[in-house]
């Protein structure tokens, strides 16, 4: 998206306000104009709405491949508080409940 809203900026620039101002035609930039700055609108949009969104974090994984990274605590950590018998930071572990009741 910001290759396209750029690309229509050079063009404004480059092409249409020269054209207007040096040869006098301001057609392409009567057309290229409210493109641009319709574009350039939804380019912010986007871009606000990415920014609120949490993105899953890249890390490299050894074998030239980008993976994503597991959120903490990971399931291993997870299974190894339970075997100690602890609940891991922020994650409630589930116990199994007894078979029988011992009075």
């Amino acid at each position: 998206m910001s290759y396209i809203v750029g690309v229509g900026l050079l063009l404004l620039v480059f092409v249409g306000i020269p054209l207007q101002y040096a040869a006098g035609k301001p057609a392409f930039a009567a057309i290229i104009g409210p493109i641009h700055g319709l574009l350039y609108i939804v380019y912010l949009a986007t871009a606000f709405d990415l920014a609120r969104r949490p993105l899953p974090l890249l890390a490299h994984r050894g074998d030239g491949r980008a993976g994503f990274i597991r959120s903490w605590p990971s399931s291993s950590s997870t299974r190894s508080c339970a075997a100690e018998g602890r609940e891991a930071v922020g994650v409630a572990v589930a116990r199994p409940a007894p078979d029988h009741v011992v009075d």
